[in-house]
């Protein structure tokens, strides 16, 4: 292991590297997509690490790689996952990270048998943790950061489930004057990218907010921003929340493993109605996230009404798609070539690497 000087990121030994993951061996894989995989190490020392193993024909170069690694070596935060270094030889690019032994909150999340170690007491202690991460992102850390991948499964879970904001490989860095910014090249995950930013390529602090209201509203409910069943017919979680508060119908979103107590219901009301707020069509009408740390500790404000959701569905019959729903649809067909249904979050841009 090299560093190049005080404050600069930590280089890794590729020999050292493949020894800790025994070859970078299948029984040492954590997980697997497009961008390569990811493996648990054990350094000599006996540190545990994970080791994010890069597809081999990034376009990206070895000098924006080393950089955009340094920026994100900066960060600390208890809610954010440790960068600890990287490593490149040859082809081979290494991102070297905490190790994070609960996996990702999807994990157990959406799993019918794990989601009962999801008590509501642990599901709130995540969405305070979440928001306090992006806040430290927003407005804390040096830079001004925009995540543009907040979904579950880049929250990781430590020991005692609290959360850490994993995978900056998408994240945007701004000076303090800048407020927003555009791009043409839309890069996400479906179902958690606000709309501005999946039609339009524009991005700001707003659209994490909107991807933090998805995933407050997947918390409460145990079900992904996907077709769920709503009475007769099928509906995105978006539709679905803002149908079930619309007519005080408050339990037909709570994942039927919690048990509703007194507490426990208020808060959880309460998180449907942040949730909402966060995911309003307009970027302007959403709360920042310091106004959302607010929200969920003071009980003393207020929140405003929501407005309908960003991609609500109207119900058109069998097939049938709202205006706003075709016209995302054809945006989306123009950026990426193949139209994908709006709700479904299964495709992560992130992941997606040239072969």
């Amino acid at each position: 292991m090299s560093s190049d000087g005080p404050g600069k990121l930590l280089q890794f030994d590729f020999d050292g590297i493949r020894a800790a993951t025994n070859g970078f061996a299948d029984g040492r894989k954590l997980g697997q997509g497009g961008f390569g995989a990811v493996y648990k190490g054990t350094l000599s020392y006996g540190q545990h690490i994970a080791v994010k193993r890069l597809c081999r024909h990034s376009e990206q170069g070895d000098l924006e790689f080393k950089n955009e690694g340094e920026l994100v070596a900066k960060l600390q935060h208890r809610n954010l996952v440790r960068f600890l270094g990287f490593c490149l030889k040859g082809n081979e690019r290494l991102l070297i990270y905490e190790f994070v032994p609960n996996a990702s909150l999807d994990h157990f999340l959406f799993d019918p048998n794990k989601r009962v170690h999801l008590d509501w007491e642990r599901r709130y202690k995540i969405i305070g943790g979440i928001a306090r991460g992006l806040i430290y992102l927003h407005e804390d850390s040096r830079l001004r950061i925009i995540h543009r991948d907040l979904k579950a499964g880049n929250i990781l879970l430590d020991a005692e489930m609290n959360p850490k904001i994993a995978d900056f490989g998408l994240a945007r860095l701004f000076d303090f004057n800048e407020t927003e910014g555009t791009t043409r090249r839309v890069v996400g995950t479906y179902g958690y990218m606000a709309p501005e930013y999946l039609m339009h390529g524009n991005f700001s602090i707003k659209s994490d907010v909107f991807s933090f209201g998805v995933l407050v509203l997947e918390i409460v409910s145990g079900k992904r921003n996907r077709l769920v069943r709503g009475g007769s017919s099928e509906e995105d979680l978006l539709t679905y929340a803002w149908k079930s508060w619309r007519n005080a119908m408050y339990s037909n979103l709570i994942d039927p493993s919690l048990e509703n107590g007194d507490v426990s219901g208020v808060e959880m009301t309460r998180c449907i109605h942040i949730g909402l707020l966060c995911v309003q069509k307009n970027a302007d009408d959403r709360p920042t996230m310091a106004t959302v740390a607010q929200m969920l500790t003071n009980y003393s404000l207020t929140p405003p009404q929501p407005s309908k959701p960003g991609f609500f569905m109207q119900t058109a019959g069998a097939g049938g798609e709202s205006e706003e729903g075709a016209a995302a649809s054809n945006s989306r067909s123009g950026i990426h070539e193949a139209a994908v249904p709006l709700s479904w979050n299964e495709v992560s841009l992130t992941e997606l690497c040239p072969r």
